[in-house]
C-alpha cells in the first residue's frame, strides 16, 4: 500500500510538502512576531501582553492543523474530542492545584 493510500485510510488526506512548508512558515512568521513584540521596547506591556497572547494562540492553531492535521472533518472528530477532553483535564488539574494552593496560602496567613 503505497503512503498516500495509507493516510487515506488513517483519515489524514493527501499530505503534501506544500502543507507542511505553509505551516511552518506561518509558525517562523508567528515566532518573529512574538520575539518582535517582546523585545521592542516602544511597545507598552498593555499592548505587548493581548499581542503575544494572540500569536501563541494562531501559532497553536497552525501546529494543530498543519503538522497534526486535525481540522473539522469527520474523520477528525474522534482525534480532535481527545484533545479536548486532553485539555478540559490538563485545566481542571492546573486550576485545581492553583486553587488549592491559593487556599492553603490564604488560611496559612
Amino acid at each position: 500500500m503505497d503512503q498516500n493510500r495509507m493516510n487515506e485510510a488513517l483519515g489524514l488526506g493527501h499530505l503534501s510538502s506544500k502543507k507542511y512548508l505553509v505551516g511552518f512558515a506561518l509558525a517562523v512568521l508567528l515566532t518573529i512576531v512574538s520575539f518582535g513584540l517582546a523585545s521592542i521596547n516602544g511597545i507598552s506591556r498593555a499592548m505587548a501582553l493581548p499581542g503575544l497572547f494572540l500569536a501563541a494562540i494562531l501559532q497553536m492553531l497552525v501546529h494543530l492543523h498543519f503538522f497534526l492535521h486535525l481540522d473539522r472533518s469527520s474523520k477528525q472528530r474522534w482525534n480532535l474530542i481527545t484533545l479536548v477532553f486532553s485539555a478540559l483535564l490538563i485545566f481542571i488539574f492546573v486550576g485545581g492545584s492553583i486553587w488549592v494552593m491559593a487556599t492553603l496560602n490564604s488560611r496559612m496567613m
